[in-house]
């Protein structure tokens, strides 16, 4: 097959891919609405898709509510932030997930969003005989990633870092697709710390970037990031502290050098959420303190405000129950940050009164 002619197939197969990808949720949702047997007894079978920042968690959880609830199961399919919204907002499947804050043409449509857990979506990079922490700013992190910082020992980057020799070595650079809810929040940093960055990409889980190879899903960018000399990608922090990859030190706001934990993503939602707890705010990143990880985030999940079937309904505020109770304290043993205290406090209050 000749270059051209396999450019113009993709179109065909991206939406072929789509396609398929609905069948495939169409069938757990049908196979949720006729209520396959369970330990005896008739169980609803909850579906959800969206990013895979969040999809080792929701696959414990579908682990762990199973022994929790019996008559209720749940799946989730790590399709992407974009697709797990178009998918809920079109009525197929039960809930949706991803990094993204909702439209307002979503909201419209009748769709709400509530945080789940804290992310630190985080620089990671493969420096081959660099054995000190590196440490990059927004705005140099921005020119990398914009393709005008192009090696290791470039100035800006030797500047940030002079207790060590960087490698002359080609930088190279990997994203996220179209679609992705780590895109929208790194991009979200980058266009708060540079105008430059701001102005050419912007905000989006579907940015238009100028250099780098694509990794699909966030194992992926983990193991691209691990297995090639001189790159650098972005990936949540429980995926780079599985993978074991070197992590970047990112500049904040209060002019401090910041690795992502558990403690410093907490900070930054305490920074931005305290003292109120119930903004459920847009955008984590770059927030204050001294503490704080800039390229903090919720991970959200996507529900209807009105259900016609009044028995998943109720299944999906069990599990919702579950989730902001029982559930979180999965989500620390996966690797992510649970809600402060007085959120999730405020959570619950919500998801009550939309019951």
């Amino acid at each position: 097959m000749s270059p051209a002619a396999s450019s113009a197939d993709r179109p065909k197969q991206r939406i072929k891919n789509r396609w398929l990808l609905h069948i495939s949720l169409l069938c757990l949702l049908v196979a949720g609405l006729q209520s396959t047997p369970a330990q005896g007894q008739n169980a609803v079978v909850l579906v959800g898709s969206g990013s895979s920042v969040p999809a080792p968690l929701y696959t414990r959880w579908t682990q762990e509510y199973g022994k929790h609830n019996s008559h209720i199961q749940m799946r989730y399919l790590p399709v992407g932030t974009s697709e797990g919204i178009k998918q809920i907002s079109h009525g197929v499947g039960d809930f949706g997930a991803g990094e993204a804050q909702l439209t307002e043409s979503e909201r419209k449509d009748g769709l709400i969003e509530m945080p789940v857990v804290l992310i630190g979506i985080v620089p990671v990079y493969n420096l081959p005989n660099v054995h000190q922490d590196l440490r990059l700013s927004g705005e140099v992190l921005a020119e990398i990633f914009l393709g005008e910082i192009k090696n290791w020992n470039a100035a800006p980057i030797a500047k940030l870092n002079p207790e060590i020799t960087m490698p002359n070595l080609p930088i190279q650079v990997v994203n996220r697709p179209a679609g992705k809810g780590s895109n929208y929040v790194f991009t979200d940093f980058l266009s708060k710390t540079s105008s430059k960055f701001r102005s050419q990409v912007g905000v989006s889980p579907s940015p238009k970037w100028p250099t780098g190879v694509s990794a699909e899903r966030s194992a992926d960018m983990a193991e691209k990031v691990k297995n090639t000399s001189g790159s650098i990608g972005y990936v949540e922090y429980q995926y780079a502290v599985k993978s074991g990859i070197s992590q970047v030190a990112v500049l904040n706001p209060a002019g401090k050098y910041v690795h992502a934990s558990d403690e410093s993503i907490a900070e930054a939602c305490k920074a931005v959420e305290a003292p109120r707890w119930s903004n459920f705010s847009a955008s984590l990143t770059n927030a204050p303190g001294a503490e704080s990880f800039p390229i903090a985030s919720f991970t959200w999940i996507y529900l209807r405000k009105k259900s016609t079937d009044s028995s998943r309904e109720a299944a999906l505020s069990d599990l919702l129950d579950w989730v902001y109770t029982d559930g979180q304290q999965f989500a620390v043993q996966e690797g992510y940050s649970e809600l402060p205290s007085p959120l999730l406090t405020a959570v619950r209050k919500k998801i009550k009164d939309l019951q």
